[in-house]
């Protein structure tokens, strides 16, 4: 007995197993050497979209044999276990293709959006975008990893912010952990974005849909649920990313066709600096739209005063006159603003139009307006639709020339007019705005990036100072 353990030793030390024992631990030191080697490139790469080949039958991103491009490792459960792949490629197409008409019939999309899809059935729902016309869709399948540079988990999809007009899922079901692949899909969307995700239904009855979505929206923080509803046997749930705040101002998408932005664009570089108010404006020279652009084949001059009515008079003397001469017809004035007795005093001339706005009194108490029978004044309801009168009042070829304060209500408009695509109809804006003036909130704080984001989109904004 005690030979054969000192043989068994001996073989051990010396022998063939002894050999086979070290080349099987060199070959496991080399897979943990070279996993951490292809993390590290593959979290130094950049991240390509993957390619999808459109056929009768679209396959599932997960066996996409180009899925390597876009350096997304499949898990090895996806190797081990095909039968937790997608769905039936013929019920996956369907309830996809069933989406997407969905939300282009209540005009939540358009095939001139871009797209990204992301997770299981992302081949499959970037063939249904392309068969419905849309040419800027791409698709990721997006799996937790730990990041060894990073030492961490990394969940992040690898796009900028607001890079995406919608964003489709149905991986939510599929994800360990849903609410930050919620967070990066928000990310992702540009202010005013639409994202639509697929979840499992719990029944078909409105109960059910509710269910099946308050998760969804529970995990929601910067968007609104706008639409959920029952496809196939799932439940569909679309929301708005919001856009409420003037940094979002540059990334919101106008209508392809925007007139006003268009003319606009080439123009941009004749605008003057901008500059800190705490660095004085004495000197600063306005560059005038009409300097850089014939106006005399525009129908009407339309000059909009909102909320600065103390200030209409003065403008039309000094900016108005000298600069906006419009041959054709006259020039038509507009002082919208809830405060009647101190505006009575400066609106009684030929040619200016006083519309009451009792919503630009904000928070403050309003008392019912009492007008002299003399004075020609619109009245509206507390419900008035700012966008509604705008596009009743001014007409495509009109030159339109909007001032305005920038509190926090008059910003509200500002919004207004970018979300109904009505900004196209606006040429020029003087904007009077101060980081410590009539500001109660965070949404008017920040002076110079609601100039600058306003100024990236397109629109002929300048600082004015109120005089």
């Amino acid at each position: 007995m005690k030979i054969g353990v000192k043989s068994l030793k001996w073989q051990i030390l010396h022998g063939s197993l002894a050999r086979r024992l070290f080349l099987r631990a060199c070959l496991f030191a080399s897979a943990l050497a070279i996993v951490p080697l292809l993390e590290i490139v593959r979290d130094a790469r950049s991240i390509e979209p993957f390619a999808v080949n459109i056929g009768d039958c679209p396959f599932d991103v997960s066996s996409n044999p180009l899925l390597f491009r876009g350096d997304y490792l499949r898990p090895l459960s996806a190797l081990a276990f095909p039968l937790f792949g997608g769905l039936p490629c013929k019920d996956t197409e369907d309830s996809t293709i069933r989406v997407f008409r969905e939300l282009m019939e209540m005009d939540l999309l358009d095939n001139g959006a871009k797209t990204l899809c992301v997770g299981v059935g992302s081949g499959t729902a970037i063939s249904a975008l392309r068969e419905l016309g849309f040419s800027d869709a791409l698709g990721v399948d997006r799996h937790p990893f730990f990041s060894l540079l990073r030492k961490r988990f990394i969940y992040e999809l690898d796009f900028e912010e607001n890079s995406f007009d919608f964003v489709f899922s149905r991986a939510l079901d599929k994800v360990s952990v849903p609410a930050l692949l919620m967070l990066e899909i928000e990310r992702a969307l540009r202010p005013g974005g639409i994202g639509a995700i697929l979840v499992g239904a719990h029944d078909y009855n409105s109960g059910g849909l509710i269910r099946s979505a308050t998760p969804v929206s529970s995990f929601l923080k910067s968007s609104n649920v706008v639409h959920v509803s029952a496809i196939n046997s799932y439940t569909l749930v679309v929301f708005e990313k919001r856009f409420d705040t003037v940094s979002s101002f540059e990334h919101y998408r106008l209508p392809d066709e925007c007139p006003s932005v268009k003319n606009n664009r080439p123009l941009m570089k004749n605008l003057e600096p901008l500059v800190d108010e705490n660095f004085g404006h004495c000197e600063t020279q306005l560059s005038y739209l009409p300097k850089f652009m014939n106006i005399s084949s525009r129908n009407r001059l339309i000059y909009i005063n909102i909320g600065a009515g103390q200030y209409v008079n003065s403008s039309i003397v000094n900016m108005i006159k000298p600069f906006y001469t419009v041959s054709s017809r006259a020039s038509d004035v507009y002082v919208i603003d809830h405060n009647t007795s101190a505006l009575s005093a400066y609106v009684r001339k030929p040619g200016i139009t006083f519309v009451y706005h009792p919503g630009l009194a904000g928070n403050n108490t309003i008392s019912h307006p009492d007008f002299d029978e003399d004075l020609s004044m619109p009245m509206y309801a507390e419900g008035f639709d700012f966008v509604h009168w705008f596009k009743g009042t001014v007409i495509s070829g009109d030159l339109v020339v909007l001032m305005m304060n920038a509190r926090e209500v008059e910003l509200k408009l500002l919004f207004e007019l970018f979300k109904s695509g009505a900004i196209c109809l606006v040429d020029e804006i003087f904007l009077r705005c101060s980081d410590n003036v009539d500001c109660n909130t965070a949404i008017c704080k920040d002076c110079m990036t609601l100039f600058k984001g306003l100024r990236n989109s397109g629109v002929f904004v300048h600082q004015w100072w109120g005089f």
